[in-house]
């Protein structure tokens, strides 16, 4: 479940004094939360870091975005940058090896970013707005997300998406990665939203039809395991904005980006 800004804010301070947190491989460092013994980071002046961590201004419209000069756009594009040579190394080395590889990308806060919704709800989460707040279909790209996705898809490396989002939320999350340009495999099949009430088979000892207790790494590496195990694909690289993405392998290497605004365990 997502949590308030509380629960991350020294997460979230963390980002703003040092990206170098953000890389490669960090899947499981960076989960403790705020010791309870010390006065916590004052989330006024926490607020105030995270804007100006996205360089946040309003656009013409009124919707909050995130500046591409800002130091959350150059933490991205170092990401980025150690993504795209990795693949191309991992592409052809899996390529001579007879292996089909793949990547794996979540998608909100990975491709889709939804720091307008934090800034007008001021950093809660209510499923009810969040779900019209996705059917709009609006959102901007994650900078350098859909340019990365193209990438891997030119070199021979398979694209699926493995997301919280819920099935009924298929029709928007498709055609708002499309209007990102994005529109790689976002088919069923590659695709992997949750499905509560008809869940998949390989997540059967989680959830059966009616019955969900996965938790998101469960969710999360059930599926990895299935692209991996069932559909014969050798995952390269995972890519996520939460550690829960990440958690759980069933991927060679993990990429954690930048995500100051909440927290989903």
């Amino acid at each position: 479940m997502r949590k308030s800004l509380r629960a991350a804010a020294l997460g979230a301070a963390c980002v703003v004094a040092g990206a170098a947190l953000y890389g490669a491989g960090a899947a499981t460092a960076g989960q403790s939360t705020a010791n309870s013994t010390h006065e916590p980071y004052n989330i006024g002046l926490l607020v105030q870091d995270i804007d100006t961590y996205y360089g946040t201004t309003a656009d013409s419209n009124g919707v909050y975005q995130a500046s591409p000069d800002s130091q959350y756009a150059k933490d991205l594009a170092r990401i980025d940058a150690d993504a795209r040579r990795y693949i191309d190394k991992a592409a052809r080395k899996a390529h001579r090896h007879g292996e089909r590889p793949a990547v794996v990308f979540d998608i909100d806060d990975t491709l889709l970013l939804s720091l307008d919704y934090e800034k007008r709800y001021n950093y809660t989460y209510n499923s009810a707005t969040w779900a019209d707040y996705v059917n709009r279909a609006d959102r901007p790209a994650v900078f350098g997300s859909a340019e990365l996705v193209r990438y891997a898809e030119a070199k021979g490396v398979e694209v699926f998406y493995n997301s919280g989002l819920s099935e009924a939320q298929r029709t928007a999350a498709v055609a708002n990665l499309k209007k990102i340009g994005a529109d790689v495999n976002l088919d069923a099949g590659h695709m992997f939203l949750k499905d509560k009430a008809n869940p998949p088979a390989y997540l059967s000892a989680c959830a059966t039809p009616g019955t969900w207790t996965c938790t998101t790494v469960q969710y999360k590496s059930g599926t990895r395991k299935h692209i991996e195990d069932d559909l014969g694909y050798e995952i390269v690289a995972n890519f996520g904005d939460q550690y829960s993405d990440l958690d759980g392998g069933h991927a060679d290497r993990t990429y954690k980006l930048p995500n100051p605004t909440y927290f989903v365990s």
